[in-house]
């Protein structure tokens, strides 16, 4: 069973934590102490000490850490994150549907779905949670930071685990679309098929010959204007990615990609060019209610800079 925080999100940001190793290190160099094995686990430049002394880090029972408690193996500890200065994001966040389970929002380029590296407050999970005062707000599924459209949410844990089943089980259909080149050599519609892998820590997902497809698209051209081609995009599975892996696969990148075919320099502060990628529907039986839910964005295509 997963322990709780003992503190309250701030500012519309869960508390961070981190586990003591199930044992000392070694009779050659224990760690003594709590203070001691924060100490080393902490990057240098966080004043544990000054952290400890206000009480910062807590246990899962909510009492303070004390410099001289007793190194306990396999122990959570709570404390909150130091807020770092973020470049704004703009755009609006617009609430497409409301009721008290779920929201399904509109979402501007640029902005991540959820706190992660150098995008912490600015996503839209930390800033709808502070914004709407709802501090159990998570989301069904995710959306790359640099697509737009529809995302949704649950409002609160106990609503959280039947909606993302949806969503793990494929029994949702959604519906994308995206400005790409113009391509003669290619005859649509075209399922793409394939194995895609990300490794951590590198930008790119990338296709894998040989191994058992696990991924799958429809790729639909709509309509041409000179160079470039407007394709509705039907994903049968949801890899990191795959919309803008399976669209280069075929010699077709989305506009404004900088991840793919090739990676692009480009500063955190450029929200300039948007990529041409819109959620446009989403719909899916509603596992409580049973009714069938359909929902269309209402951004369209070419996106712009807000």
């Amino acid at each position: 069973m997963l322990e709780r925080s003992p503190l309250p999100p701030r500012r519309g940001l869960d508390a961070a934590k981190l586990r003591t190793p199930d044992r000392n290190k070694g009779p050659s160099s224990p760690w003594r102490t709590m203070g001691e094995w924060l100490t080393e686990r902490v990057p240098a430049n966080v004043p544990v000490a000054d952290m400890i002394a206000r009480g910062d880090f807590v246990y899962s029972s909510g009492a303070a850490v004390l410099a001289d408690d007793a190194y306990r193996p396999h122990t959570l500890i709570w404390f909150y994150r130091e807020e770092v200065e973020e470049p704004e994001v703009p755009g609006r966040i617009d609430i497409v549907y409301e009721d008290d389970k779920i929201l399904i929002v509109d979402k501007p380029p640029f902005l991540a779905t959820m706190p992660r590296g150098s995008h912490v407050r600015q996503s839209v999970v930390v800033r709808l949670r502070f914004e709407l005062g709802l501090p159990e707000l998570a989301p069904m599924h995710r959306l790359d930071k640099d697509t737009s459209g529809l995302l949704a949410l649950t409002k609160e844990r106990r609503w959280r685990g039947a909606y993302q089943s949806l969503f793990e089980r494929g029994a949702v259909s959604k519906t994308y679309w995206a400005l790409a080149n113009e391509s003669s050599h290619l005859s649509f519609p075209i399922t793409v098929r394939n194995h895609i892998a990300k490794n951590r820590g590198e930008l790119q997902a990338r296709v894998i010959p040989g191994l058992p497809a696990n991924s799958e698209t429809l790729i639909e051209r709509e309509s041409t204007c000179g160079r470039y081609g407007l394709y509705r995009l039907t994903p049968r599975t949801g890899k990191t990615h795959q919309l803008r892996v399976h669209l280069s696969h075929v010699g077709i990148p989305i506009m404004g990609d900088w991840l793919y075919p090739t990676v692009r320099d480009r500063a955190l502060t450029d929200f300039s060019q948007p990529m041409q990628l819109l959620a446009g529907e989403l719909s899916f039986t509603d596992p409580y209610s049973g009714e069938k839910r359909h929902w269309a964005s209402k951004r369209t295509l070419p996106i712009q800079s807000e």
